[in-house]
């Protein structure tokens, strides 16, 4: 069953810059967006959530345990950040790496079971075998971001935050993505930043939009109004037919 994430009364500063203050936000089972400008808040919320970051007032509890600023305790969460060419290992390095890292016992040395582990775990995000053993940076930006989830899922999380999980990857390859995080996010509960709300509109429980200390949250027909994302994105918020774009999505 998938985990429940509280967050309380939150407030991050960095640098002597509040970046997010007076967050309540509540997540089970299923799909959240958040959404916001660039520097609005989104990764440092996700890396709060994770323990990475300690904030200044406020908790997270992931299924009624308190985990605020403890990295250890965020077993259940698997998280995969924005796209980066600076990981010196192969995609099946990278995603047994993470297995082994997330065992609980010692001695974390590879086993059958774990290769065959991080080998359905790259079939299951459509990762051609013949790209399995290419360097990270040798990979196509759609190719790394596979990866990247394989990573995150390969130790079955029951949480998955996903920080811009469709930059550099092409349309086709888009849709596909979309299709693979929606059917997961029958059973696990899913938090994706975007800059384009509508490709994961179908699989969509709630939108978060986000923009530092400013944040409202609802079901995407609440959320995706001029009214609403005119408060954040200004003149950047258009609507085309019946639906609201950002025109500076990346």
């Amino acid at each position: 069953m998938a985990c429940t994430i509280d967050i309380r009364d939150l407030e991050v500063v960095l640098n002597g810059e509040v970046i997010l203050k007076d967050l309540n936000l509540s997540f089970e089972r299923g799909l959240y967006q958040i959404i916001g400008p660039n520097g609005s808040g989104k990764t440092t919320l996700l890396r709060t959530i994770l323990g990475l970051i300690k904030p200044s007032r406020g908790k997270i509890i992931l299924d009624g345990e308190d985990i605020t600023g403890k990295p250890e305790k965020a077993n259940k969460i698997g998280y995969m950040p924005q796209l980066s060419n600076e990981i010196p290992l192969t995609a099946f390095e990278i995603v047994l790496d993470s297995l082994l890292l997330h065992r609980k016992r010692f001695p974390r040395f590879a086993r059958r079971r774990d290769f065959e582990k991080a080998m359905e775990t790259l079939k299951s995000v459509h990762l051609p075998e013949d790209r399995w053993k290419k360097l990270f940076g040798e990979l196509s930006g759609g190719e790394r971001q596979r990866v990247l989830l394989a990573r995150a899922l390969v130790y079955d999380p029951e949480v998955l935050l996903l920080d811009e999980p469709l930059s550099s990857i092409d349309p086709l390859g888009k849709v596909e993505f979309v299709e693979m995080i929606g059917k997961l996010s029958r059973d696990k509960t899913i938090l994706v930043t975007s800059h384009d709300p509508i490709l994961f509109l179908d699989y969509t429980k709630e939108i978060v939009v986000l923009n530092r200390t400013f944040y409202r949250v609802g079901k995407p027909e609440d959320i995706l109004t001029l009214e609403i994302l005119g408060e954040v994105y200004g003149e950047s918020a258009v609507k085309l037919e019946e639906h609201v774009h950002i025109s500076d999505a990346h």
